[in-house]
């Protein structure tokens, strides 16, 4: 069995009524939920949109400094992930696509050591 991160930048999400978000996290749920039962989901979240709540840990002088906000601000960032469990590269492009089905976005999908 191999890790796979599938995950979404909040940019990628686009532009979408209060109704249209509603009538997805039931179908996301549904995916979520498909995950636990196969024995496949390690963890899902969304992430904080907020970037200014972002905490930064520096390490790169050789003492561990925290500041507050993005690392480097950029015109995208993370806005959610999952992490699966399965058997190969078919498996989480399955998984990966069935997420990008119901959330009504683009997922990248890529395999973690």
């Amino acid at each position: 069995m191999s890790q796979y991160i599938i995950y979404f930048n909040q940019q990628w999400v686009g532009d979408h009524t209060a109704e249209w978000f509603a009538s997805r996290g039931p179908l996301a749920n549904a995916v979520v939920s498909d995950m636990k039962d196969a024995g496949v989901l390690v963890f899902a979240a969304g992430v904080d949109e907020d970037v200014d709540s972002a905490v930064t840990a520096d390490a790169t002088s050789g003492t561990v400094v925290t500041s507050s906000g993005l690392y480097a601000p950029d015109e995208q960032y993370i806005g959610g992930l999952t992490i699966i469990d399965v058997a190969d590269d078919q498996a989480a492009n399955e998984w990966g696509g069935r997420i990008a089905e119901a959330c009504g976005w683009p997922q990248q999908i890529r395999r973690v050591y």
